[in-house]
């Protein structure tokens, strides 16, 4: 039985601990509004120095782990220099991440595929006085979608720089802070913007400084450039070193050679199993008929979003990884401006694995 003196306090005591359960609430409500308009969500992540990220079709721009927002947080990292490489740009979010850069002096440079050069977002940044340079090409494209921050690190990727490839194409981005690699990108991206050279080396003598790298973990990262590197001969040394499985996402595939010694693993035992963007697979020129009457049968499926399966990747063995901006066609090899990254890893592996089991599960 409570005492008279008990039942007096009880009034204070509720209406303190009322108190206390305002305060806590309100604290937990300004930690989850303090998150910044461009919070980074690293996971999934490798190791220290990659950081693998997939779109989430239907994810909101403001949505947590948006990759827009993921670059801009990147951008905004930037102190002194940016090489802004970029087939598209109309994403709001990572055009003012640049224009945000360029005013706090950070020197700010972009090239452009020139199909797009009068682009929402490259038209923002030339307003701001942002130097512009665009390839000036029929029938060639330039195809990278790059960054360099601070010739420190680079992202790369399927994924071009706009409102539909982050927010509703399936897509892939590649975060690594190497400067070996950085040396790379900027180098190619020195020879298109300053030598005004698409295409081809700009000098007989002209070479990406590293094509093989050992990154601060131990991985070896191979990174090769189109067309001078001959990417398509790269992608088929690699494959016609399988031994267990091979499986890929591919956007565009019309490149005979390397669906060729895709069918020939198949035929000394590698399970192939790959997804292929569905407008595009019907498209003239698609190895798509040749996967389907291929002996022995390999299962190749078409996608399931209804917008883009913008992938560009195969996974060898589980141990491989091959990825970036290069479709897996004729055009890609020998005319456009593209990049690739070959990762021997296994942890990277499994995480592009993920993401194609994923899009499997949608697949037909």
């Amino acid at each position: 039985m409570y005492s008279a003196s008990t039942q007096h306090r009880l009034p204070s005591i509720v209406a303190f601990l009322s108190f206390v359960c305002i305060v806590l609430l309100g604290l937990c409500s300004c930690q989850r509004n303090r998150s910044p308009a461009y919070s980074i969500v690293s996971e999934p992540e490798s190791t220290s120095v990659i950081r693998i990220y997939f779109t989430k079709p239907g994810l909101p721009t403001n949505g947590s782990g948006h990759p827009a927002n993921v670059i801009a947080q990147y951008i905004s990292q930037t102190k002194d220099e940016l090489d802004v490489c970029a087939h598209e740009l109309d994403s709001e979010p990572i055009t003012q991440a640049i224009l945000q850069a360029h005013r706090r002096g950070v020197q700010v440079r972009v090239v452009v595929e020139t199909a797009y050069k009068e682009e929402k977002g490259i038209c923002v940044l030339r307003k701001a006085g942002i130097p512009v340079v665009d390839d000036g090409r029929d029938g060639a494209l330039m195809h990278n979608k790059f960054l360099v921050f601070d010739r420190k690190a680079v992202w790369t990727g399927s994924m071009n720089f706009t409102e539909n490839c982050t927010s509703r194409n399936d897509n892939h981005g590649i975060y690594i802070a190497d400067e070996k690699l950085a040396e790379n990108y900027h180098t190619k991206f020195r020879w298109m913007f300053e030598e005004r050279k698409f295409g081809s080396l700009p000098a007989k003598n002209s070479r990406i400084p590293h094509p093989v790298i050992t990154l601060a973990d131990g991985t070896m990262v191979e990174n090769y450039f189109a067309p001078h590197d001959r990417l398509a001969e790269k992608i088929i040394r690699r494959i016609q070193e399988a031994k267990t499985s091979i499986h890929f996402l591919a956007f565009s595939f019309t490149h005979r050679g390397i669906a060729e010694a895709i069918l020939e693993r198949a035929k000394n035992g590698v399970e192939v199993v790959g997804i292929l963007e569905r407008r595009q697979a019907v498209a003239g020129h698609s190895m798509y008929p040749q996967f389907l009457a291929a002996a022995p049968p390999v299962k190749v499926l078409l996608d399931g979003n209804k917008y883009n399966m913008h992938h560009k990747v195969i996974i060898l063995d589980q141990m491989i990884t091959i990825a970036g901006s290069f479709n897996f066609s004729v055009g890609a090899d020998r005319d456009n401006d593209e990049n690739i990254l070959i990762i021997h890893s296994r942890t990277v592996a499994q995480q592009f694995e993920q993401e194609f089991q994923r899009v499997l599960a949608q697949a037909r």
